[in-house]
């Protein structure tokens, strides 16, 4: 037992240079819902939610994530939070009223950067799922999760597993005897992730997935952006992930942060689910069918910011090669 309950992935604050351009895409395009705006943010959602926002679009100088979200079950979570901050001496500090809709949350860089935040309290708001009347573009439903590119999946995966209590669903491991961790996908609520950690250049955020009904809600995303002359927003898919099951399209909004709409994974109801294996070089993991990742999939992804200052952090390289052997043509060691 851990002295926290988080409940799942709550939202992602995205930094943009243009906010205009930013709502032209996530509004316009892919018909996410406004819940408020003011001078330097936009607050969205999907149809499924009833809190006030999953994606947050902060103007900044440059692209990149501000913070990324879990919703814990009681304010006492918080208090526990930060006093594991202070035992491990994460920097943490305290925010109350920079986020609309939003009450007291904690903000905190975990072991390997990634800026994590906590919060119970946020404004309820219309939920808009039988509004079919008002649905607009693809019908993006609710965020799912996020995946992280880390320099160490091991260290990472302890940390969430033994100290926030997450669960692991499915794996990456390598063709070493031992094998070595190469990601994981861990989740709080009972479906495959709420967050999961890649090996690669770190600490950045690959991408924010967002759940879909159904596969032909992808497909419409592909006619919409087609349609409007942005077929470039596409980066890869659509196809479908050995891992998760998930029928997938990754796209990159106009400042080139990453976001996956998706259906099609599954539910963990029991306690004891055994997680599922894969090796690194087996290339179904990755794309059971479909085009291959392109390279900017592999190498690129946003910067996080210091909880602390607002500075985009540092990267260092992973300790594991941050590929398998199917894309470099080696072995993937």
């Amino acid at each position: 037992m851990t002295p926290v309950n988080i409940l799942r992935a709550a939202h992602i604050e995205f930094r943009v240079t243009d906010l205009r351009r930013a709502a032209e895409f996530y509004i316009d395009l892919l018909g996410f819902v406004e819940t408020a705006r003011d001078v330097d943010r936009l607050y969205l959602r999907g149809y499924e939610e009833w809190l006030h926002h999953s994606l947050v679009l902060r103007r900044a100088p440059s692209a990149g994530v501000g913070h990324i979200a879990f919703r814990v079950a009681a304010p006492e979570d918080l208090e526990a939070l930060a006093a594991l901050a202070s035992a491990e001496g994460l920097p943490h500090r305290w925010v109350e009223g920079e986020e609309a809709g939003q009450g007291r949350a904690l903000r905190l860089q975990d072991p390997a950067g990634l800026p994590l935040e906590f919060f119970h309290e946020m404004t309820p708001v219309e939920r808009l799922l039988q509004r079919y009347d008002q649905y607009r573009g693809p019908g993006v439903m609710r965020l799912d999760h996020f995946n992280c590119q880390v320099t160490d999946v091991q260290s990472g995966a302890d940390w969430y597993q033994q100290t926030l209590g997450f669960h692991c669903s499915e794996l990456t491991e390598t063709e070493d005897t031992p094998p070595r961790l190469w990601a994981i996908w861990l989740h709080r609520k009972q479906n495959v992730h709420d967050i999961a950690l890649m090996t690669g250049t770190g600490p950045r955020v690959h991408h924010a997935g967002f759940w879909m009904a159904d596969t032909a809600g992808v497909l419409r995303t592909c006619d919409i952006l087609a349609a409007a002359g942005r077929v470039e927003a596409i980066e890869r898919g659509p196809g479908r992930h050995g891992l998760s099951n998930a029928f997938f399209l990754y796209l990159r909004d106009p400042d080139g942060n990453r976001i996956e709409l998706y259906t099609g994974d599954y539910m963990i109801t029991d306690p004891d689910w055994p997680p599922v294996r894969w090796k690194l070089n087996d290339p179904r993991r990755a794309t059971l069918w479909g085009h291959a990742a392109p390279k900017s999939w592999f190498d690129e992804a946003s910067l996080v910011e210091s909880i602390l200052d607002g500075t985009l952090l540092p990267t260092r390289s992973p300790a594991l090669h941050d590929r398998p052997a199917f894309v470099t043509g080696g072995d993937g060691a």
